[in-house]
């Protein structure tokens, strides 16, 4: 058996067009929002302080460029996080083009051999748009907070570390749990 390692960009590239659409003054619908609220990159995510509804609340105060009170301090540095992505879209695009290019085919042997020992056929590195956390792991999903990369020239960090490094080393810890 050959563990599968799979990389999903799915809400960058929702919140992209989200982003996008609003700097450019479009409309995006409150359906929209509700379905970005709603996949799995981001509900994978969710706990007590930061659920679906802080994604809504939050994505439709910038929206409607309301006044936005958070509720809690995960709130508050996700619609902090997302008006900064909506400042400069051309930082936002250096930091999804490594992301993009990302190949997670060469992770290593022991990333492998460990999956199969865990019986995983699949592990999915999802980078999402979060609040505090660098990551998040829930059953064989790795959920990486994209407002963490740090992009330098063709290569992107978390922190001071390489991001291939990076994945690496937290799916062995989700693999170790």
């Amino acid at each position: 058996m050959n563990t599968k390692i799979t990389k999903n960009l799915e809400v960058i590239e929702a919140m992209l067009y989200y982003w996008n659409a609003l700097k450019d003054k479009e409309k995006v619908t409150e359906k929209f929002i509700y379905d970005i609220g709603e996949m799995p990159g981001l509900t994978n995510a969710y706990d007590e302080e930061f659920d679906s509804e802080s994604v809504r609340r939050t994505l439709s105060a910038i929206k409607n460029r309301e006044r936005f009170t958070s509720r809690t301090k995960k709130e508050a540095r996700f619609w902090n996080n997302n008006l900064w992505m909506m400042e400069d879209l051309g930082y936002t695009d250096a930091m999804i083009q490594p992301l993009k290019k990302l190949n997670l085919d060469d992770l290593g042997e022991n990333i492998q051999e460990l999956a199969e020992s865990k019986n995983f056929d699949q592990l999915e590195v999802i980078f999402a748009p979060l609040h505090f956390d660098d990551y998040s792991i829930k059953e064989n999903k790795l959920i990486i907070n994209f407002f963490k990369v740090k992009p330098v020239e063709d290569k992107a960090y978390i922190g001071e570390q390489e991001l291939t490094e990076f994945i690496k080393e937290k799916l062995i810890e989700l693999l170790e749990k």
